[in-house]
């Protein structure tokens, strides 16, 4: 659903421009309170209201149970993939995701495809690409990496199908080790990704393959690049597969992407692997990183020329290389396990990296949500996973606003108007849940902060978006009316568009595993 744009100029004094300087003890002005402590922690059991109902655990239930048989179906008729030993592969309970968001393309909501290709060691990774019949002809694109440990991609789809209504091309996947991607690669690079959470190189060399296959085509095939640890090429395995109609030639949305406007969105371990590969690789412009933002190498320092490898993934081989391109990073007051503060901590301690794109003179910014935690940002619906109920709308409106920005050269000014809107200043339907009633979804223990050039080239900077900067725009002038990720993400599609064709073929089921 596209936000009605208007004509309202975004009005900056000279007085805009200063930096507020003490904001950040402005933050943290009243001191620490137990009981607020409690009150705010307590914002981490807000989203099983969603999930703690019987319709929605009736539904949760079905969509596990056939998520399962359908694993289990793949499995068997493809021996060539082998993910049963994968964290989250069986997609039930808390591995589901969002389940009110699986019926997206049967019931008319957007398009989308799924896939599998051939990393460089040789595993099979499986995923989906996301679209709408309305939008442009030519759309950016967007390549979204999971956490670890417990992160399939159903658990981000709420993220990928608002930013396909909002009009962008998503990709998400499960990483090598998770959902139903391969647990290992080929011979002789069986043990090259494996295991996952040690190697890391799913989060490096496996969103990099994932770009790779993003930006295929039909007169570009995608092939696999060489293999880390013995140079060996798997892109026979690739072609084998392709000519058994197994694995995806090349992106089925090709015609509709526009492969010079490309951003990274990643979480954890993804936002690390994204953090870097987004200043590493030059056909990427522009980052979200969901808790949190990293720097660009292996030890976290900022500064460098040295020429990238070719597989960032082994720390002896990646290098550290300049901050060039725009970053935002979000995160939230808890991590994971969401544990509750005992005393006041230090407000800019998640602002760490955002502060060095300031410092290198790169557009950054770091949005903390209050009361959130870790898993704010993957839907698990499950009671030992607490999140905050309005985490996904922050996340999805602050990811939009960010990509709009630097991948949407004639949408600049109304990404500005989203990135500076008041709206999360006092957000009604967070006032209506809140123990205080606090609608303020900015922390009170981290400042947030926004850092960029706005459309007119002049420079923007808020150190403390909670109490507000000049500047910022009245939410009845930001271009949106109520915001909420499942009507967004559930609206009806265009029948007419650039992607119409694709409509009337796509059928499908409320399963995802049918899209």
């Amino acid at each position: 659903m596209r936000r009605a744009l208007g004509l309202i100029a975004v009005m900056l004094t000279a007085a805009t421009m200063m930096v507020l300087a003490g904001a950040a003890a402005g933050t943290q002005s009243a001191g620490f309170s137990p009981t607020r402590e409690a009150d705010n922690f307590a914002i981490t059991l807000e989203r099983a209201k969603i999930y703690d109902t019987l319709a929605y655990q009736r539904l949760l239930t079905l969509s596990g149970t056939a998520n399962l048989e359908h694993a289990l179906a793949a499995q068997a008729a493809d021996r060539g993939r082998l993910f049963e030993g994968d964290a989250c592969w069986q997609g039930e309970n808390a591995c589901a995701g969002d389940v009110r968001l699986y019926d997206w393309a049967s019931n008319g909501y957007g398009l989308v495809r799924p896939v599998l290709f051939t990393a460089r060691d040789g595993a099979t990774i499986s995923g989906h690409i996301w679209a709408t019949v309305n939008g442009p002809a030519k759309r950016p694109g967007v390549v979204i990496t999971t956490g670890s440990y417990q992160s399939d991609e159903q658990m981000y789809w709420y993220a990928a199908q608002t930013l396909a209504k909002e009009g962008f091309i998503v990709m998400t996947f499960d990483v090598q080790g998770q959902g139903m991607s391969d647990t290992f690669g080929q011979k002789p690079d069986t043990y090259e990704g494996f295991p996952a959470q040690v190697k890391g190189s799913p989060w490096y060399d496996g969103t990099e393959d994932a770009i790779n296959f993003f930006l295929s085509t039909a007169k570009h095939p995608y092939e696999p690049v060489k293999s880390c640890s013995t140079g060996t090429s798997h892109a026979a395995k690739q072609n084998e597969r392709v000519e058994e109609g197994l694995d995806s030639a090349y992106n089925p949305y090709w015609q509709l992407l526009d492969p010079k406007e490309l951003g990274l969105a990643g979480h954890s371990f993804g936002a690390a692997g994204d953090s870097y590969l987004a200043q590493w690789d030059p056909r990427v412009k522009a980052v979200v990183a969901w808790d949190n933002l990293g720097g660009p190498s292996p030890d976290g320092s900022t500064s460098g020329d040295t020429p990238p490898s070719a597989c960032p993934s082994d720390p002896g081989f990646r290098k550290t290389v300049p901050i060039t391109k725009p970053g935002l990073g979000i995160s939230a007051d808890y991590g994971f396990p969401a544990t509750p503060n005992s005393s006041l901590p230090n407000p800019l301690a998640k602002s760490t990296e955002s502060l060095k794109y300031s410092k290198a003179g790169v557009d950054s910014g770091e949005i903390i949500i209050r009361g959130g935690s870790h898993v704010d940002f993957s839907f698990i619906p499950n009671q030992a996973f607490g999140a905050s109920y309005y985490g996904p709308d922050i996340i999805d409106w602050y990811t939009t606003a960010w990509f709009d920005r630097f991948l949407k050269p004639h949408d600049q000014a109304a990404a500005d108007r989203m990135l500076l809107s008041k709206r999360w200043l006092n957000f009604a339907a967070e006032a209506a849940i809140d123990p205080l009633h606090d609608g303020n979804a900015f922390s009170f223990y981290y400042s947030s902060r926004l850092d960029f050039h706005l459309a007119d080239g002049r420079r923007w900077d808020c150190e403390d978006l909670r109490d507000g900067c000049l500047g910022m725009v009245p939410t009845a002038d930001d271009g949106w009316g109520v915001y909420d990720y499942l009507k967004i993400d559930t609206t009806k599609d265009a029948s007419r568009g650039p992607a119409a064709a694709e409509a009337i073929a796509r059928g499908g089921s409320w399963l995802w595993w049918k899209y």
